[in-house]
């Protein structure tokens, strides 16, 4: 799955000169949490944060009134605080690729850039969590299972035999290597809603066949 078919389009960007006061306004008013900062052409050069805007801001203690504190915030620019050469991700990797980046470098977001370093788009944790979502195929209801399977050839087509013979309608299919033992993994399989009796049925096969670990039903508002 395409980082550029569940990345955030219209970004919002700042320039270095943009006013620390002005990032922060965009923020809140926006409810992000993150702006790229792009040079005059176009290219990616740091990134600020609704954190970074809160460690520079003055402490509620300060003995400041209120025309020096807006003052003083107007005076800090966005250069002055940014990140520069922030994490980045190529629009045409996948979703897989920018997780696994968030979380080796626990960010929770990033720019997306074209080939010429401009960026075109910001993926987040939330995106990723749309992603397993829709590929999980939850939303739909159903019935979720999972199996521990021979790690090899034919042993997810013995399963899916089954389902067939008993008319399942699936969803999504997905499988783990973290958690087997070597040699095994496991497969989660989502298949439609079934009359009762033809459920019972299946379930019975399949625990009689296959090593399934659980069986259940998602109720999902």
């Amino acid at each position: 799955m395409l980082i550029k078919d569940w990345m955030t389009k219209e970004v919002i960007t700042v320039t270095p000169d943009t006013s620390m006061l002005k990032a922060s306004k965009i923020l809140k008013e926006h409810n992000i949490r993150r702006l790229p900062v792009i040079d005059e052409q176009g290219k990616l050069i740091g990134i600020v944060t609704d954190r970074d805007i809160k460690d520079a801001s003055p402490s509620k203690a300060t003995t400041l009134d209120v025309h020096e504190l807006y003052y003083l915030l107007s005076e800090i620019k966005v250069k002055d605080i940014m990140t520069p050469n922030p994490i980045t991700i190529n629009v045409n990797d996948t979703v897989e690729k920018a997780a696994i980046t968030m979380l080796k470098k626990k960010i929770e977001g990033m720019p997306v850039v074209d080939e010429d370093e401009k960026v075109v788009g910001i993926i987040t944790d939330t995106d990723v969590f749309k992603v397993l979502i829709d590929i999980t195929g939850v939303y739909l209801g159903g019935i979720q299972m999972g199996f521990t399977l021979e790690n090899k050839p034919g042993t997810l087509k013995a399963v899916l035999e089954v389902l067939k013979q008993h008319n399942a309608r699936i969803t999504s299919i997905l499988s783990s290597y973290e958690k087997p033992v070597p040699g095994k993994r496991q497969v989660f399989i989502r298949i439609q809603d079934m009359e009762k009796s033809e459920e019972n049925k299946l379930k019975e096969e399949l625990e009689k066949n296959f090593e399934l670990l659980y069986w259940i039903r998602d109720h999902v508002a």
